[in-house]
């Protein structure tokens, strides 16, 4: 049976979850292969689901200025939350994000590890996403080193090659915002780094915990933990248990009045 979540999948537990049955499908994800739901009543074809809830557009107004030094959460008040999703391993995973923008109108961040193949499988369904500034697409190195542990002249090489690629593929390049492999990056390293054009290292608050294989019950408690006004949150689009609860992230944004937001959308470089 394949572990990815097919669009109809999607659609239909996003629906069941917008009418209170989101607790009763946590724990038994449809898949590919699984017998088909009922019919309704009649003998008839099942009517089709309606269109998922979206989520709340990014707030308007003016964008607070980037604060100086290294990013950790979006500065001043406010009921926005930053999900940054990092690396890009798997490609069924890269495509499951691009799909859950599309379907809800969620908004995040993409810190691109311009190495995965994901980001050239799936550069013309991301492009018009990232065209109309649904979703921002950072530098996350070309291929994922411990900044701290190269030369100068190499993390400039990791940087510029992310860099590139972002411009030629997606036809922006990620300024000002970079988020060193690991978060590991020193005065050596942001100096180079700004010279690249990367002014804002941009760490997290919390985390969803998932650069490794861990289960959906344990990332969706990550999620209520770190779900939070202002809030950072980093992601990884390496695994597919993420993909299996889009629709219960959603309930968690929804019901804390939070707005997805990309960098962007509410700082001003």
């Amino acid at each position: 049976m394949s572990s990815r979540l097919s669009r109809h999948q999607f659609l239909t537990l996003l629906a069941a979850g917008a009418v209170g049955a989101t607790a009763a499908l946590a724990g038994s994800t449809l898949a590919e292969g699984d017998p088909p739901l009922p019919s309704g009543s009649g003998g008839g074809p099942a009517a089709p689901p309606p269109p998922p809830s979206l989520l709340p557009p990014p707030p308007a107004g003016p964008r607070t200025p980037v604060p100086h030094g290294t990013l950790t959460a979006l500065p001043g008040p406010g009921n926005n939350l930053a999900l940054t999703v990092d690396d890009g391993a798997s490609p069924e995973v890269v495509g499951a994000y691009i799909q859950f923008a599309r379907d809800t109108g969620a908004r995040f961040t993409f810190f691109v590890t311009a190495y995965y193949d994901a980001w050239t499988t799936h550069r013309d369904a991301l492009r018009p996403l990232v065209d109309s500034g649904q979703i921002q697409l950072g530098n996350h190195t070309w291929d994922h080193p411990a900044l701290t542990k190269l030369s100068p002249t190499q993390v400039a090489d990791q940087l510029t090659r992310a860099k590139t690629f972002l411009h030629n593929t997606f036809g922006v390049d990620g300024t000002p915002y970079y988020r060193p492999p690991y978060g590991y990056h020193d005065p050596t390293v942001d100096r180079v780094a700004a010279d690249c054009g990367y002014t804002v290292p941009t760490m997290w608050y919390g985390t969803l915990a998932d650069s490794q294989l861990i289960t959906e019950d344990y990332l969706l408690d990550m999620a209520r933990q770190y779900f939070t006004p202002q809030a950072i949150v980093i992601g990884h689009a390496n695994h597919p248990p993420v993909t299996h609860v889009y629709p219960q992230l959603v309930d968690i944004i929804r019901s804390r009045n939070l707005s997805l937001v990309t960098l962007n959308d509410v700082l001003l470089p």
